[in-house]
């Protein structure tokens, strides 16, 4: 039986060192129950997101495993989503059940960061599953101790020849599937984006 923990959750990393001052919400939980806290600008994980609007990828979608491969501010930076996971997690606390939703689960995308050369700090937030209708989802706002693991950081420093690779977990509509992972950093000129098969 799993205690509640938390550090906040996936999907996103940026290498500019600006994001240190972005605003990350937290959760934490003990005992029996898995009612997290968070801050209190705590965004329901289930609502669609219309914030996040990156240029066109001229290249078109990656296949998983590809990698995005920038420079910025002296830094090289290659991005790449590895995997995505949906409703195939048995986990204490529903998605319907953290968010007062009715429909939803719980999903999860593995990506990973590399530093090829100068500094960088990476977080999940720049990280978003886009969907057909034009619908966008950011990573949940909490996490607990039973979610998909490694988890990928909320905020971390990368050296120079180093990576950072885990999970982000998102709150997701049950009966629909994201067609693209977006990596939504406004840094590089053109935005990633990787093609989720149709599983």
């Amino acid at each position: 039986m799993h205690t509640s923990t938390s550090t906040t959750t996936t999907v996103t990393a940026t290498v500019t060192a600006a994001l240190l001052l972005a605003a990350a919400t937290g959760c934490t939980a003990g005992g029996d129950t898995t009612k997290p806290t968070t801050d209190s600008d705590k965004t329901r994980a289930a609502e669609r997101s219309t914030s996040a609007k990156p240029s066109p990828n001229p290249k078109g979608p990656r296949a998983f495993g590809g990698s995005f491969v920038y420079t910025t501010d002296g830094a090289t930076m290659a991005m790449t989503a590895l995997r995505y996971e949906q409703g195939n997690f048995h986990l204490r606390r529903s998605a319907d059940e953290e968010f007062g939703t009715t429909g939803y689960t719980w999903a999860a995308v593995e990506m990973k960061a590399c530093l090829k050369n100068g500094f960088a700090v990476v977080t999940r937030n720049s990280w978003v599953l886009a969907y057909a209708d034009g619908a966008r989802i950011k990573p949940s706002s909490v996490t607990y101790d039973d979610f998909p693991r490694p988890e990928y950081p909320r905020m971390a420093t990368v050296k120079a020849g180093t990576c950072v690779r885990g999970k982000t977990v998102f709150a997701v509509p049950a009966k629909q599937r994201p067609v693209r992972v977006l990596y939504t950093s406004t840094t590089p000129a053109n935005p990633a984006e990787w093609s989720v098969p149709k599983g």
